[in-house]
Formats: structure tokens, sequence, C-alpha cells
């Protein structure tokens, strides 16, 4: 079968293939990553929606009657700026940013619009640049979130990296754009055949889609990565630092001090008739009960402090009995 197809019939299936594994891959992701799901299934729904939009173009591409050939290449363009969307909202998901509709409503009008005014041949030029056009405002846009999410959460050093391979997309979808109004009739003719742009087309979006997800990936792991790492220094039931790294932090806090001959305050809390709350109301109410003391005291620090679950094991009356004390370390 795959003999028979053009050289940009056979670009576009490798892309929809491609999607439709990527779709997969972000499903089973889904359900291994609690909590960055419902980001990678509108990351899953892109891929799928992507794959079915090249499936349309393929068809249409195959089709040798004009008007049927325009309605499917019309749907696989509108499929394709949906699925764009889908992925614009899993990052807003993934970035903790609100998801608006406004402008995806805006947008989807225009589209139908271009679409139905495109089924005209002669008027194929007016979807591609109005397609293209949205297509590169939504890249725009995620390059934008993605630029402020790595400079200010992520705090990178080299934050626009993070967002290259959108803003690659944003470009590539400008230029086609620009090329379709400028030059219409070459386009228009060069879309409903075996064209150098269509394969140049499919090619690059090949490459920057797989940038595009291994840009989610690594949005993905750095997540995992910053998680992993504050699990590690962090205390699990209370979420104050825990002992080894209060201990890090004095140590430092020391060396500075004989540095610069500057003071600083060391207070270790115990909290009295614990082991009482325990042993009448059971553990459950005295995790609450520490999580208590942990909040108050979390609001009377200042932010330069230090405040710690210190939990040393100490030998009481023969037998075992773990001291849950907070460890305010204070600067100055």
């Amino acid at each position: 079968m795959l003999s028979s197809l053009s050289a940009t019939e056979v670009a576009f299936v490798m892309a929809a293939v491609m999607q439709a594994v990527l779709a997969i891959v972000w499903v089973l992701g889904a359900w291994a990553v609690g909590d960055t799901r419902r980001a990678a299934l509108h990351w899953a729904t892109y891929a799928a929606l992507s794959a079915v939009s090249f499936t349309l173009l393929t068809t249409a591409l195959r089709s040798a009657e004009p008007q049927p050939a325009e309605g499917l290449r019309a749907a696989g363009n509108l499929v394709g700026v949906i699925a764009l969307m889908a992925l614009q909202r899993g990052v807003w998901l993934f970035i903790g940013r609100v998801p608006t509709y406004r402008f995806h409503l805006i947008a989807l009008a225009l589209v139908l619009v271009a679409s139905w005014i495109g089924l005209d041949p002669a008027a194929g030029y007016i979807r591609v640049g109005i397609n293209s056009g949205v297509l590169a405002l939504l890249c725009a846009g995620m390059a934008r979130d993605l630029v402020r999410h790595a400079r200010d959460d992520l705090q990178y050093r080299w934050p626009v990296l993070l967002a290259i391979p959108v803003l690659a997309g944003g470009i590539g979808f400008a230029l086609r754009g620009v090329r379709a109004v400028v030059w219409h009739a070459s386009v228009s003719a060069e879309m409903t055949t075996n064209s150098a742009l269509n394969i140049g087309s499919a090619l690059s979006y090949l490459v920057i889609a797989l940038a595009f997800h291994a840009t989610l990936m690594a949005l993905v792991v750095a997540r995992l990565v910053a998680e992993l790492r504050r699990l590690s220094r962090h205390d699990g039931l209370t979420g104050l630092l825990n002992r080894r790294a209060i201990e890090e932090a004095l140590a430092e806090q020391v060396q500075r001090s004989r540095r610069n001959g500057e003071a600083f305050a060391l207070m270790m809390l115990d909290v009295d008739h614990f082991k009482a709350i325990n042993d009448h109301h059971g553990h459950a109410v005295g995790d609450l009960a520490l999580k208590h003391v942990a909040a108050l005291l979390r609001h009377g620090v200042r932010d330069v402090d230090h405040l710690a679950r210190f939990g040393y094991r100490a030998k009481a009356a023969g037998r075992n009995r773990v001291n849950q004390s907070p460890l305010p370390l204070g600067e100055g």
C-alpha cells in the first residue's frame, strides 16, 4: 500500500502515526503520574487529534473529487487547530494558570468561517492564511507562558530555551500564513498536489512536534525532580524542614557567623503532653496536633528564618519514644 502513496502522502502518514503513538504514551503517562494527569490527558488529546488531522489531509490528497477533497482538507485544518488548543490548555493546567475560553472560542469561530470560505478551491489560500495565523498566535501564547514558568517557577538561567520548539512552530505557521496570502495562486495549487511545500511542511512538523513532546516531557521530569528534592529535605507530615536539612542550614549559619561575626538564635521546642494525646486520642489526632503546631510556628517566623521538625529518639523509662520537636533557626 505504501508504494502507491506519493512522497507527500508518506510524510503525512508518518506524522499521523507518530502522533498516534505519542497519544498512547501520554495516556500511559497520565495513568502513571497522577499529579499531572489532567495536563497529560490534554496532551494526549493534542497528539490524537493531530493524527486525525493528518489522516484527513492524506485522504484529501488521494481524493479524485475536488469538492469532497476541499471538505476533507478543511476538516483536517480545523481538527489541527483544535489539537493545538488542547495542547495549550494542557500547558495551562500544568503551570497552574486558570484556563480561559474567550480567545479559543473567537479563534475557533474564525477557523470555522475560513473553512467554509475555503470550500471554494480558489479561496483555499484564505483558509490556510487564517488557520496558520491562529496556530501562530497559539504558539506565541504558549511560548510566553513557558518562558514565565521557566523564569519564575523553575528559575532557569535561560528560560527562553524551554520555549524554543514552540517558538519555532509559531514562526513556521506564521511564514506559511504570509506565503498563502502573498502567493496565494501557487499555494492553492500546491496544497492539492504532491508538492515540495506539502512535503517540507509535513517533515518540519514532524521535527517540531517531536520537540513539542520533548519539551512537555522535560517539564514533567523537572517537576518530578523538584518534588523528590523537596521530599528529601522536608518532613512528610508537617512540611517543615527535616533533621538533615536543618543540620545543613545550621552548619552553614555557623560558618557564616564565624566569618562575619554576626549573631544568630537557635530555639528548640518540645510539645508538652504529646504522648498523652497519642495515647488517649490516637496517632491520627496526634498528627493533626503536630501539623497545627507547625502551622502556628510557620505563621510566626520571618522569611529568613528556618523551621524544622528535628525528631530525635531518646530512652525514657525503658521505652523508646520519639520527640517531634519543631526547631526554629533565626538569623540576626
